[in-house]
């Protein structure tokens, strides 16, 4: 692992640059995505997420090492993956159902400018991003950090349970680095440019998203360590 291990991260991300830059691959994804959004979403996640895990653990570690517990690690990214998924649509969905109601101004008339449209779409995009990301994201984070330890320690031969779990993670500087650096600075902004995009377009933006999604997390994990 420790020698190929660039030259594999390396090549399975040109592998799936590949598959989504090549016409007929790009348009079986959209297709697909289209037809089965849960499926495609655990793929996605499941791959890149965990990609972002290994690439963690290079920078921390200066090589590459196997990350404990892979697959179940994969499954969670997965699951992890639908959620988002799902979210997407809900709060998506939501602003605009809240903009229908006049609660929240989304919108622009008919007579506006391109620039006011683009500032309304804009303004919408950042609304459906913020809210995300200040209820969903936490909740989302803190999860995946749970799941997280309760495999690395199951593979180290321990039997934990949720107090032990609990009680080991420093939320102190989970709630100040990850609640409060990277959602503001970079999720909310990232998540901006996503729902600015065309649909068959915010899939390819958030696979990409997701590798730095198991980065961030994996890297405060890691560093405490």
């Amino acid at each position: 692992m420790s020698k190929y291990g660039t030259i594999i991260w390396i090549g399975l991300l040109a592998l799936v640059a590949a598959f989504l830059i090549f016409p007929p691959t790009h348009s079986l994804f959209i297709e697909t995505t289209a037809r089965h959004p849960f499926l495609m979403g655990f793929v996605k996640f499941a791959i890149l997420s965990i990609m972002g895990e290994f690439l963690a653990a290079r920078l921390i570690h200066k090589r590459w090492i196997m990350v404990k517990g892979v697959l179940p690690k994969m499954f969670v990214w997965g699951i992890l993956g639908m959620m988002i998924v799902l979210m997407f649509s809900i709060f998506a969905n939501g602003v605009d159902g809240a903009g229908a109601q006049g609660l929240i101004c989304t919108g622009c008339g008919d007579s506006c400018s391109t620039t006011v449209v683009f500032l309304a779409k804009l303004r919408r995009a950042f609304l459906i991003s913020a809210i995300m990301n200040l209820t969903f994201a936490p909740v989302f984070m803190a999860s995946h950090r749970i799941t997280d330890v309760y495999i690395d320690k199951r593979f180290s031969g321990e039997k934990p349970d949720i107090s032990q779990i609990i009680s080991v993670i420093d939320w102190p500087r989970f709630i100040k680095e990850i609640v409060g650096v990277t959602i503001p600075l970079f999720w909310i902004p990232a998540h901006t440019i996503t729902f600015l995009l065309p649909d068959q377009y915010k899939v390819l933006f958030a696979a990409s998203l997701s590798i730095v999604l198991g980065l961030i997390l994996s890297f405060a994990k890691m560093r405490k360590a």
